[in-house]
């Protein structure tokens, strides 16, 4: 007689794993165990870690400390996810958190920052600052200033002076911070050489950086009105003081030359009674007056207009052209009639393997009036000036998108006609439609339903499509009637690189302001458009 036992129990009511569960199982004992693992992670979060702290001490120095924070404890957060023997699906979604709020999440929102300050050509930094370069940039030496033994220091990058005055006091500084007594300096023959937690340089990497070395102004205090020690040489230091007087307490700078009084007018500038400013300035947030100036400035509003027009003229003709040269090589293509198609179709796609960049910059060089292959070959030594003319200009970047687009609406169009089944076309035939009748009744319509939202797609893409201008023309030919400098083929994208990255005057709160226009506009067009393809949702 056989006695049932609990181990038998167990084992008769158990259910084996499943192969999926299997399959996790074997990723989690990959991803936790093992000592080549082990040192792996160890040696990546090492790296993590390194940088981590280089960037902490960096934050420290500089005393941005709600972003020393966040690098902390964002490092802390991943070295206890990593070190814990859970938390499996965080260890692979962490790597890709991070990036997307680096260099997406981040971006967006200092661009929405910036766009609501003057942030610009002469306003980089905060009014400390500005007050220090102004001093600095008006400095002259004190006739009868005693001289001062320097060692030329470093400290993760910036320089420093370490100085030591006539009555052998030690003390050590930078271009930002004042200079500060210190003890415990290295001194040789009267004259301090190192100092702990800084980098003496030798007497080369003096001669290698005199440059630097010579534009050093280390504040002599906390008031700025005190002057700076500058050195001509690396080793000896002198006290400059500064035409300028500044006054804290009243917010005011004085030219000590002409008497004139410059007054801090809210606007992030030192300012006279006549309107001139002294720069470099400050920033300070300007609430919507970048979004107000970009559509009522009166040396934007002309170059703004046609730019604007010529964007939705560019973006919309682009995806016309380019699906519709592609929707008709698909169909060609798609006939089964047709030999060697398979061919035709990998040299159809060349232009799409081809960075657009690339590609641009040899239609340019062929597009040349002079020299180039289409005007000296296709022409026979015509000159067309497909570049330099406004509207040739606007026809070579059509033609150039189109070359360079085309072969993405060939590949979708071909994947959405041949999802269609063949009982569409033997069901009209029966009933005795043409193959026009065919494609614009029943194939169109069916291809619209998968194509339409690329096409919308295409259109946010072409109405931003920098590459392409940038590359070919420039934007140009140039408009010398405009007071920015912008040129017949610039979009708004490029127009607003142009405001925020060229010329003597960069005006990186207005380029920002115009970003975000042009994201709310694409944005708009987008969602009232998909809403309008949802009525072909009913084809189905």
């Amino acid at each position: 007689m056989s006695t049932t036992t609990d181990e038998d129990v167990v084992t008769e009511t158990a259910t084996p794993p499943t192969k999926r569960q299997r399959r996790a199982a074997a990723i989690a004992d990959a991803a936790s165990g093992g000592v080549r693992t082990i040192l792996i992670k160890l040696l990546l979060l090492g790296i993590v870690d390194a940088i981590a702290v280089y960037a902490l001490f960096v934050l420290a120095l500089s005393q941005d400390w709600l972003v020393f924070a966040v690098v902390a404890g964002v490092t802390a957060l991943v070295n206890w996810i990593y070190f814990s023997r859970r938390r499996l699906p965080a260890k692979y979604l962490t790597p890709g958190v991070i990036f997307l709020v680096l260099f997406q999440v981040f971006v967006l929102v200092y661009t929405g920052y910036i766009a609501f300050t003057n942030y610009g050509t002469g306003h980089n930094g905060s009014k400390e600052q500005a007050v220090s370069s102004l001093m600095a940039a008006s400095l002259e030496r004190v006739p009868e200033s005693p001289t001062y033994k320097v060692t030329v220091v470093d400290q993760l990058g910036t320089l420093g002076l370490l100085v030591t005055d006539p009555d052998g006091d030690v003390s050590v500084g930078t271009n930002e911070q004042p200079l500060q007594p210190v003890d415990g300096a290295e001194v040789e023959g009267g004259k301090a050489v190192a100092i702990d937690g800084w980098t003496s340089l030798q007497f080369s990497e003096v001669i290698a950086r005199t440059g630097e070395i010579t534009e050093l102004a280390v504040p002599f205090s906390d008031d700025p009105n005190d002057g700076a020690i500058r050195t001509p040489d690396g080793s000896n230091g002198y006290l400059y003081t500064s035409n300028l007087e500044y006054d804290e307490a009243a917010g005011t700078m004085t030219d000590l030359g002409t008497g004139t009084v410059y007054s801090d007018i809210g606007t992030g500038a030192f300012t006279a009674d006549d309107g001139t400013e002294l720069l470099p300035g400050w920033q300070i947030t300007v609430g919507f007056d970048n979004f107000v100036r970009a559509v009522t400035d009166t040396r934007l509003a002309g170059p703004l207009v046609y730019v604007t027009l010529w964007t939705f003229a560019f973006a919309l003709i682009s995806v016309a052209t380019t699906f519709f040269l592609g929707l008709f090589l698909a169909l060609v293509f798609n006939d089964m009639r047709m030999r060697g198609r398979k061919y035709y179709q990998v040299v159809m796609i060349i232009p799409y393997a081809i960075p657009s960049f690339l590609s641009a910059l040899v239609w340019a060089g062929m597009m040349n009036e002079s020299f180039g292959f289409i005007n000296q070959v296709i022409f026979g030594g015509a000159a067309i000036p497909w570049l330099t003319d406004p509207f040739m200009a606007k026809v070579s970047v059509l033609i150039v998108n189109l070359w360079l687009g085309f072969p993405y609406m060939f590949l979708i169009c071909t994947g959405a006609l041949q999802s269609i089944p063949d009982d569409v076309n033997e069901a009209s035939s029966i009933d005795g439609a043409s193959a026009w009748q065919t494609f614009r009744h029943i194939k169109l319509p069916l291809l619209l339903v998968s194509v339409a939202p690329l096409l919308i797609a295409s259109f946010a893409f072409n109405f931003n499509n920098f590459n392409v201008i940038y590359m070919l023309t420039n934007g140009g030919p140039r408009d010398t009637g405009a007071p920015i400098p912008v040129g017949f083929t610039d979009i708004l994208i490029s127009m607003v690189y142009k405001v925020a990255f060229t010329g003597q005057n960069r005006d990186y709160g207005l380029a920002a302001a115009y970003s975000i226009i042009i994201f709310i506009v694409v944005a708009v067009i987008s969602i009232i458009a998909f809403r309008r393809t949802k009525s072909l949702e009913e084809i189905n």
